[in-house]
């Protein structure tokens, strides 16, 4: 509307913006930027409504979206396997019609009539979506025939708009208050033959809390915009921006109206706690980090009396789980003392909170402790260690003093203990150890078996502090003293398999060491193309000085009178430095491209072998448990096995929930990282989904990938 009232005096600024627009448009065309488009459309439909394009404008752009999209799941003219692509452009058109259909419908109807036909005759050919892998909820129904997706949604809900006459609240519509001198605007206008774009930036989180706060709208919006923020924040497979972000933006929100915000919020974590057994694993995980994160900036104040009677619940119904999880998140972000205080109000809830206390080593001598040889061992070890001994030493001390007398295993579990207790002071001190002495560490533990050993010892020392050892494991990875397969197997080892309903602590190291393989492939994607760039531009360099260099050898110059081949020969000296080293800089180019695809294909069969471990092992412990599929053949079958729910009454026996919450992660990894999957999908179904495989199993992948049960 600002636009549209700048364009009444200063037309050539409003052209200026336009313009700009459109080159910034081809940027976001070119590195495929959705969101950026998307924001563009609704762009343009305020333009037009502010007076500033012509009507027939903006269907220019919906027309020539329609027909790329009509014409990418054409059969024969295009590629149906894209039609994600062009339900993105039919969803952009549909979004518009919210903010103008009613300009549109009054100015050129008919122009609009058509597009609205056009819409209705791509959805008659396209292939209905499934959209199961990105409901926040799991329904227990998904076989539900005729359900529509999102888009098929989209259309009808536009449709009913359009029948009630464009008329929605919730949409601000501040030109009408302007509409006598806006008219009066038409001067300017763009036809646009191509698409247009305003450059969006993604605001900083005050900028994006002020502006909600101020939105000109007749009517209180806050439950609307809490609705939003929590929408984006479980978005499925992942939100547009970081879940940090909206953690601010709630936080910023809720400190602006204090009033108002705080009391939607927490109705908005009621309404979710309540359905939190039926709400994706993946989100269910988003919820804990952002709610115990939020207590955490409000005093950890919160009406815990309220979820008191999840204690009756049994260990692993998800209501209390989730409690325990917020409560264990909590005390990482603050003290285990100051979180007890908080839920005085529950003091029953204590028996929720993580274990107080510090580390578990095993050759502490403190107390009443039986002192061993193990234990002197151990301490000899740390002595060597406060003397600065070097790794070479430690590895000779142990080849020679501990290995032959008491075995490898015994060397092991006092090597390890002892580094971790010399670095239990902080996060720095394990740091200082591992870079140290992880020579020693891959001395004794060359092989998986001896890998699974260390983590286990990990596991034991830092059993009071999921944390840490999360962390311990992730830096033991990062500096590869193991490797992610022998994580995996340790996660299914069958103490940790034991929790996977009534902790998250397996699962959080099972998704670090997933995300580090995967975030290495992607690191080194973007590194190999930027390389590319950078041999295009060492090459056209290298040309440059060659051409200049024998331009120069060429030239004839005159010295003493007589012509000469050549020109100065200190400037000749500049340029054939020059040639050579560009020619280096460009070899020294290739040589890194070639190294970083070497690495990339190493990466590439690590995340292959570890993709097949992980679905091997979710298949063998899953049909260990999930019942005959005669007996449990969806997911509303196998809650009802033993009873189900009925009403508020939660009754689901372990061995189900368990079925449930681990065919939950199986989705979740599924779809989370999904584009490195399918590259695998025909080995994966060769090894791990044989015919006779469970069909909930099977149900799980396909859900997280979006592929069709009855794919062909």
């Amino acid at each position: 509307m600002e636009i549209g009232l700048m364009n009444l005096e200063f037309e050539d600024c409003v052209r200026k913006v336009v313009e700009d627009t459109q080159t910034n448009l081809q940027d976001a065309l070119d590195s495929g930027n959705c969101n950026r488009i998307r924001i563009l459309m609704r762009f343009l439909t305020v333009l037009m409504c502010s007076k500033v394009l012509q009507p027939s404008s903006l269907v220019v752009v919906f027309e020539t979206l329609l027909s790329s999209a009509a014409t990418t799941v054409d059969e024969e003219k295009g590629n149906p396997s894209w039609q994600a692509c062009a339900d993105f452009y039919i969803t952009c058109i549909l979004s518009c019609l919210p903010w103008g259909g009613a300009e549109l419908m009054e100015q050129v109807p008919e122009e609009i009539e058509g597009v609205m036909v056009g819409i209705e005759a791509y959805l008659s050919i396209r292939r209905h979506a499934s959209d199961n892998g990105l409901s926040f909820f799991d329904d227990n129904d998904e076989a539900k025939n005729g359900e529509k997706d999102f888009l098929e949604d989209l259309w009808s809900r536009v449709q009913d708009l359009s029948t009630n006459g464009w008329k929605l609240e919730s949409v601000p519509r501040p030109h009408l208050s302007f509409e006598a001198q806006l008219v009066s605007a038409w001067g300017l206008w763009y036809l646009f033959l191509s698409f247009l774009f305003l450059g969006s930036c993604k605001a900083s989180r005050k900028e994006c809390a002020s502006f909600m706060v101020g939105l000109p709208v007749p009517f209180r919006y806050e439950y609307l915009m809490a609705e939003t923020i929590f929408s984006q924040l479980l978005m499925l497979p992942e939100p547009p921006f970081k879940p940090i972000y909206y953690t601010l933006v709630i936080i910023d929100l809720c400190k602006a109206l204090p009033g108002a915000f705080p009391a939607v919020v927490a109705g908005g974590v009621r309404a979710l706690f309540e359905r939190i057994a039926d709400l994706d694993m993946e989100c269910r995980t988003r919820l804990i980090l952002w709610f115990s994160h939020h207590l955490a900036n409000f005093q950890f104040i919160w009406p815990w009396e309220e979820w008191a009677y999840v204690l009756d619940l049994p260990k692993w119904a998800p209501q209390r789980v989730f409690v325990q999880e917020v409560l264990e998140r909590e005390v990482r972000l603050s003290y285990w003392e100051k979180v007890k205080q908080s839920i005085e109000n529950a003091p029953g809830l204590e028996e929720l909170l993580p274990p107080k206390g510090g580390p578990n080593f095993r050759f502490s001598v403190d107390g009443d402790t039986e002192r061993t040889e193990q234990h002197a061992l151990s301490a000899d070890l740390s002595s060597m260690m406060k003397g600065r001994a070097t790794s070479r030493e430690i590895i000779s001390w142990i080849e020679e003093s501990v290995v032959p007398l008491h075995g490898q295993e015994v060397a092991l579990k006092v090597v390890v203990q002892t580094f971790l207790d010399m670095g239990s002071k902080s996060f720095t001190h394990l740091i200082t150890v591992l870079e140290r002495y992880g020579q020693a560490i891959a001395k004794i533990c060359p092989d998986e078996d001896k890998q699974v050993m260390l983590i286990a010892e990990v596991g034991y020392y830092w059993r009071n502090n999921p944390q840490m050892a999360a962390i311990a494991i992730d830096r033991m990875m990062g500096y590869r003293l193991i490797s992610n397969l022998a994580i995996v197997r340790w996660v299914f080892s069958p103490e940790n398999v034991e929790q996977f309903h009534t902790s998250d602590h397996p699962w959080e190291v099972l998704r670090n060491a997933v995300s580090k393989t995967y975030n290495r492939i992607s690191d080194l994607r973007k590194e190999i193309s930027s390389l590319k760039t950078g041999i295009v531009a060492a090459e056209e360099a290298a040309e440059e000085a060659k051409t200049e260099l024998e331009a120069a050898e060429s030239k004839l110059t005159l010295v003493d009178g007589e012509p000469v081949l050549g020109e100065n020969p200190v400037r000749l000296s500049r340029l054939k430095s020059r040639a050579e080293k560009a020619k280096e800089e460009e070899v020294s180019a290739r040589e890194s491209l070639e190294a970083k695809d070497a690495l990339l294909a190493r990466a590439l069969d690590e995340i292959e072998a570890l993709l097949l471990s992980l679905y091997k092992n979710f298949c063998n412990v899953l049909m260990e448990r999930l019942p005959d599929a005669s007996i449990a053949g969806s997911l509303r079958e196998l809650s009802q096995s033993n009873g189900g729910r009925t009403s508020d009454v939660y009754n689901i026996g372990e061995k189900e929930q368990w079925c449930l919450t681990t065919l939950g992660y199986v989705k979740a990894f599924s779809r989370q990282y999904a584009s490195e999957i399918w590259p695998h999908i025909e080995k994966l179904e060769a090894e791990v989904l044989p015919e006779n495989v469970h069909p909930l199993f099977r149900r799980a992948i396909y859900c997280g990938l979006r592929r069709p049960i009855n794919w062909a």
